[in-house]
């Protein structure tokens, strides 16, 4: 219950976000620690900033969770704008779906939210969230623009229709996965393992493979909602894997501080090497 009341209070009041990023940012001190790690690894010599900039973009995306109730198609162009729409229009115009590729990157929320009162609507594929109150009210702002909830757990049946009726289905693919339902890759000079159900979707219906990211841009102070040339898909689920997230890891290197380098992205590595 204290959990609900306090995600009630963080989005009744957007200008608080900041203050609540930094409060996470202090009360957990393991996120500054992995990303830390993460960003080590990754070959940044100076990292801190970057962190820095993580937080700052958490509370960005939270004030504008916050304020969804008062975005609409009218006024939406205030809050954020496209690059490279014609990418994202030309494969739709195929007729067999496009499977949106993208990630904790930017403002994940706010991007398909927008994109369905500027273009039309897009299936979400998320995670159920473990506090069911959170969860419910979550996803009722979620699908205030439109936007039909697919849950993860029953996802592969839902997102199947949605290909073959010719719709777009956004799915973050930055998330460690386990051996089991992944493929191992190269990400950041390191073995990351990827869930493959990504590219196996787009084999097995003809869908195109579009990477999308809601990115945030300092000078103009709102967000774009980048979509990259479509990533062809050769029918191997190694090769198409890998090709898919070294589109993200090229957008990640450009704006590494929207990244979330608090996750364990790396957490689950080859036996050997484990």
């Amino acid at each position: 219950m204290l959990a609900y009341l306090l995600v009630r209070f963080v989005l009744a009041v957007p200008s608080a976000a900041p203050l609540f990023a930094k409060l996470l940012d202090l009360a957990v001190p393991r996120y500054r620690k992995i990303a830390r790690e993460n960003l080590t690894q990754a070959g940044y010599i100076d990292p801190e900033p970057v962190i820095d900039g993580v937080f700052r973009s958490i509370a960005r995306l939270i004030a504008a969770f916050a304020r969804f109730p008062s975005m609409n198609r009218e006024n939406m162009q205030r809050w954020i704008g496209y690059e490279g729409l014609e990418n994202f229009t030309a494969a739709m115009a195929r007729g067999k779906g496009v499977l949106v590729a993208t990630a904790h990157l930017g403002n994940w929320e706010l991007s398909a939210f927008a994109h369905a009162y500027m273009t039309g609507p897009m299936n979400i594929v998320v995670r159920p969230l473990d506090n069911p109150r959170i969860d419910a009210f979550v996803e009722q702002r979620r699908a205030r623009s439109g936007n039909p909830i697919i849950r993860k757990k029953e996802a592969a049946r839902a997102i199947f229709k949605a290909l073959h009726a010719g719709e777009s289905v956004g799915i973050l693919i930055d998330q460690n996965s386990s051996p089991e339902e992944g493929v191992f890759i190269d990400f950041f000079g390191r073995k990351a393992c990827a869930n493959a159900a990504f590219v196996k979707f787009a084999h097995r219906t003809g869908a195109a493979v579009v990477p999308g990211f809601a990115l945030w841009h300092e000078a103009e102070q709102r967000y774009a909602i980048h979509f990259y040339p479509e990533v062809p898909m050769t029918g191997d689920v190694q090769a198409d894997t890998q090709a898919v997230h070294a589109v993200l890891e090229r957008v990640i290197r450009e704006y590494p501080d929207q990244w979330l380098w608090i996750h364990r992205r790396w957490k689950t590595q080859p036996a050997k090497e484990a």
